[in-house]
């Protein structure tokens, strides 16, 4: 495998570079409400008015139709330079938008897809059930057809970002008699229609990522179904294929970006280690380890990207990259935490975002598929293993 970039693609990075260091917001990004979502908004207005809105978005969809290799650039100047991430636009620009693209009809890629672009409207995912999380076939929200609507009644949880979307990519029920993979639509629904009921969940990060929402009765136009009613299955492995294969590159730079940050976090602070019993040679054998897996994440997802440059679609390797990124992740925040003891616990401006990050990502190796989830993936589709059950 060849890992030199070319003229070119060095010249595209140095142009990243230049105007990340321009624009670049310096100010933190706010931790939750309205300024939150304000300000992830704004951030990517001023990317869409620059060109960087959606590198890899085909241009007759309002992106610049590069290549992945120059979206995987964007993303590893982005974490180089401490750039703000999509942060709760990831639903819309991760996969939302391209589900529309690939299986919406003409009108709804119109109406939609200059909003997400411009930083104009956030989307939710409402997916999980309190039954059917990762075994998402399982789910049970339903959706009678009544003349021109559909009527939806139900739950969905751990929708991240809910009580600021304006849209939902949504999958119900509409067949139950058809077996577990068919018989579901995929809809586009509007955030404000009657009968919907949000609730946020507190996590032990001290925020409000995810909620609960309940549908009573929420009336849906037909027009809203991207795909056919009943084929919602077929359509929402584009929208997995997606989100899996388009995070890849993100995920990789994010974790790299983070253990450079772990290891200036140790420089700044010298001497000032938090566990006596932390010798500088095992922390610096520690770093010199997590600095190795974030190379390994950034070489196989190198490899994805050249597989995807060549025409393959996204397969089940995303698995091993997902997975190898959210532990690699709970290693570095254990490091964090080790180097900063007990002012760990007092939310100092100098630990504050590592503790918190600490907290947060646990998800990584629940949320999308867990750990578990995961590895019976890469054992049965990969290895050729027997079906675990």
């Amino acid at each position: 495998m060849q890992f030199e970039f070319s003229e070119a693609e060095n010249a595209f990075r140095s142009r990243i570079r230049d105007w990340l260091s321009e624009n670049a917001p310096r100010e933190r990004r706010p931790r939750a409400g309205p300024s939150m979502r304000a300000f992830d908004l704004d951030w990517q207005k001023r990317k869409y008015e620059a060109g960087w809105g959606a590198i890899s978005w085909p241009v007759e969809f309002g992106g610049a139709g590069l290549s992945p290799v120059q979206q995987m650039i964007w993303h590893e100047e982005a974490a180089k330079a401490e750039a703000p991430g999509v942060g709760c636009l990831s639903i819309a620009l991760g996969h939302a938008g391209p589900t529309v693209m690939a299986c919406g009809e003409e009108h709804q890629k119109k109406f939609h897809l200059p909003k997400i672009l411009k930083g104009e409207v956030v989307w939710c995912q409402g997916f999980s059930e309190p039954e059917a999380g990762s075994d998402l076939a399982g789910l049970k929200t339903k959706a009678v057809v009544d003349g021109d609507d559909l009527v939806i009644s139900g739950r969905k949880i751990w929708t991240s970002h809910a009580q600021h979307a304006s849209y939902q990519e949504m999958l119900v029920r509409t067949n139950p008699t058809l077996g577990r993979h068919k018989g579901i639509t995929w809809l586009i629904v509007d955030m404000t229609s009657p009968g919907i009921t949000i609730r946020p969940i507190d996590t032990m990060a001290g925020d409000q990522h995810y909620c609960e929402v309940f549908y009573d009765d929420v009336r849906v136009p037909l027009s809203n179904v991207v795909g056919k009613v009943d084929d919602g299955w077929r359509v929402a492995m584009t929208t997995l294929a997606t989100e899996r294969g388009g995070a890849a590159a993100s995920l990789a730079a994010e974790a790299g970006g983070l253990v450079e940050r772990l290891v200036e976090l140790v420089r700044g602070r010298g001497d000032r280690l938090g566990s006596g019993a932390l010798h500088r040679e095992e922390l610096d054998a520690r770093l010199a380890q997590l600095r190795a897996e974030a190379a390994a994440l950034r070489a196989m997802t190198y490899a994805t990207i050249s597989r995807a440059e060549r025409g393959a679609a996204p397969g089940p390797e995303s698995a091993m990259a997902y997975l190898y990124f959210g532990e690699l992740m709970q290693r570095v925040r254990v490091v964090a935490m080790d180097v900063l003891g007990p002012e760990a616990l007092s939310l100092s401006h100098d630990a504050e975002s590592w503790t918190r990050g600490f907290l947060a990502d646990r998800m990584f190796v629940i949320a999308g598929g867990s750990a578990e989830v995961r590895r019976n993936i890469i054992a049965e589709r990969i290895l050729g293993l027997p079906r675990s059950y």
